[in-house]
């Protein structure tokens, strides 16, 4: 048994011997026409350790082997710290404490997206209006385009169907543009559906087949509803501290001014209205390019100032679009170069067209000019007839209906006006420098004044409110065509009414304590273009003046020394031509009841730019 022993082992280790040799054959190369040079031992030895000889290389190919079988057949079992791991880890090899991580085979992938697309239709909210057919056909590789390899799961992925191909670009979209706060805060609730029965009064129901239509609408509108709703007590939480009105105090010639985030960048025309509700967040921007801009005005981040809605008026240049003063009636005036203008009213989405003025459609051939009064009750439209000076038309705000005409004599015509504070008369400026002021309730002219020189004025501005002053208003600044503004004291001038009647029965003219000829308070000759924009703060400290016939010319000016500061604005600050400018106060809400001064400065590139004034 031994010597049989014996001989099968040595039979078995022949034939391995002849295998490795077959196998291996080609290694060693016994072509005998090849001409071997005699090298001496060094150099073999040398050649050995760089390049190896056969037999090394069989070696090392079993070892390998050898490592490989071994590997099969080792598992991983888990033991307890409290056990010992006999003498550790130094003796396993590399392969045996790693893994390769494949990537996924076409059944897992499929499956995933399978659950992806199950995940996206439970929270994905409405189903799509319309499905295109042909995204199910058309394929898409991701691997030949680099901006489309951010959209592989794995390395090797490459071609997917345009269905897939949508879905990823969808959420890619969603990631870089996150669906901001106050439209997540808005559409988090369904609104409660109305509608209107014939006799105008609202039922509400929530199942009601009439309303879908409307659904989509609602919820587009209630953002702007509830904005409407809400923000009366925030903007009074701004301006008011304990009940009592806040009072803010500028220092003159110095002034701590911070820039905001641009709340437009550019536009496809110039900003030629600005105007910053007087108690509600909101602004409003337009332009020749016949769309109105409606923002929400808050400054904190991560995205101020959001663009709420916009209104598009085909054909008509807008050049006046005035808020109506009361919160309780969120209505947009807008006015342009035609014989109409609209009204829309921000709670119902209606736009309302006034086509003529009845009874003076002759001398009314253009609504590109007029102004609210500020209780809201009157506009005053400037109309195009020049006959013996200049006429202003007065409508009821709330019934569009014609009340009352304000005739003045001025050479050239009527260049600028403005309300009183009390809304109980204006103020007519004409060309040839002649201030009228006009009376509502008696329908006269009360006085007449002359600005001191009188060269071509261009625009006047009231601010700074004091019961006592004529008017209510404390400051008249009034800018002319050689970059002159004059600004003047009202507070001295009173209307002094007589009771008396004339011996005749006519009813006695009212008499002033203006004098003809009055003195500015200061003269600004900081400009040398003719001024085009003159704006008073809401508290009447701070006046700004602007001219868009030159780049940057904007300066503002300090009340009551009217001191012009003089750190700002510098010669880096990005205003260009000024084609509008507003006043307004906006809350912030780290501040508790505080809130900023803002500047809104829009220019010739539509741009729309704004800064924080405090004091």
């Amino acid at each position: 048994m031994p010597t049989a022993t014996k001989t099968k082992r040595v039979a078995v280790k022949d034939i391995e011997s002849s295998s490795d040799e077959e196998e291996f054959n080609g290694f060693n190369n016994p072509e005998p026409e090849e001409i071997e040079s005699e090298r001496d031992g060094e150099e073999e030895e040398l050649e050995r350790l760089v390049f190896g000889d056969a037999a090394g290389f069989r070696q090392r190919i079993k070892g390998f082997k050898t490592t490989e079988e071994e590997s099969k057949g080792k598992e991983l079992v888990l033991q307890d710290s409290d056990v010992d791991s006999g003498p550790g880890l130094e003796t396993v090899q590399d392969a045996d404490l790693y893994f390769i991580d494949t990537e996924p085979t076409a059944l897992q992938e499929k499956a995933l997206s399978a659950a992806l697309e199950d995940d996206e239709d439970e929270t994905g909210g409405d189903a799509p209006a319309w499905s295109d057919s042909d995204d199910e056909r058309i394929s898409i590789s991701l691997a030949t385009r680099p901006q489309l390899r951010k959209l592989r799961r794995t390395e090797a992925e490459d071609v997917i169907s345009g269905k897939e191909y949508s879905r990823r670009l969808r959420k890619q979209f969603q990631i870089l543009n996150p669906v901001p706060e106050w439209v997540q805060t808005a559409t988090s609730g369904r609104p409660i559906k109305k509608r209107r029965t014939s006799g105008g009064s609202e039922t509400s129901d929530s199942s009601s087949d009439e309303d879908m239509d409307l659904d989509g609408e609602v919820l587009t509108q209630q953002p702007l509803a509830r904005l409407l709703q809400d923000a009366d007590t925030i903007t009074n939480r701004a301006t008011t501290v304990n009940g009592a009105p806040r009072k803010r105090k500028f220092r003159p010639e110095v002034i701590d001014i911070q820039r905001m985030k641009d709340i437009v960048t550019s536009g496809p025309s110039a900003i030629t209205c600005l105007e910053i509700h007087p108690t509600l967040p909101l602004l409003l921007s337009s332009g020749p390019s016949s769309t109105l801009s409606l923002h929400h005005l808050q400054p904190t981040p991560p995205n101020p100032n959001p663009l709420l809605t916009t209104l598009h008026i085909k054909h008509t240049p807008l050049t006046t679009t005035l808020f109506h003063p009361s919160p309780s009636d969120p209505r947009i005036f807008l006015g342009a170069r035609r014989r109409y203008f609209h009204v829309w009213n921000l709670q119902t989405g209606q736009v309302e067209k006034i086509s003529r003025v009845y009874g003076h459609q002759e001398e009314q051939r253009s609504m590109e000019t007029f102004k609210i009064s500020p209780d809201g009750g009157h506009i005053a439209i400037q109309g195009s007839a020049r006959k013996g000076g200049g006429i202003l038309n007065i409508l009821d705000a709330n019934t569009l209906q014609w009340v009352a005409q304000a005739r003045v004599e001025s050479t050239g015509g009527i260049a600028d006006f403005a309300w009183w504070a009390d809304s109980k008369g204006l103020i007519i400026a004409g060309k040839n420098g002649e201030m009228t002021e006009w009376d509502m309730e008696d329908r006269i002219a009360v006085a007449r004044w002359k600005d001191d020189g009188a060269v071509g004025t261009t625009t006047i501005a009231l601010g700074g409110k004091s019961e006592k002053s004529l008017g209510g208003w404390r400051y008249i600044s009034v800018g002319s065509s050689s970059g002159i503004v004059n600004v003047y004291d009202r507070k001295p001038w009173h209307l002094l009414p007589t009771s008396a009647t004339s011996s005749l029965g006519k009813k006695p003219q009212s008499k002033t304590t203006i004098p003809n000829n009055p003195t500015p308070l200061r003269i600004l000759d900081q400009l040398v273009t003719p001024i085009s924009h003159l704006a008073f703060s809401p508290c009447g400290q701070i006046m700004v003046m602007a001219s868009r016939w030159k780049a940057d010319a904007l300066r503002l000016v300090h009340l009551p020394s009217c001191a012009v500061y003089r750190n700002w604005p510098t010669v880096k600050t990005p205003f260009g031509r000024v084609t509008s400018v507003a006043f307004g106060e906006v809350a912030v809400e780290n501040k508790g009841a505080e809130g900023d001064l803002v500047l809104l400065v829009g220019n010739e590139k539509g741009a729309v730019r704004g800064w924080e004034l405090r004091a």
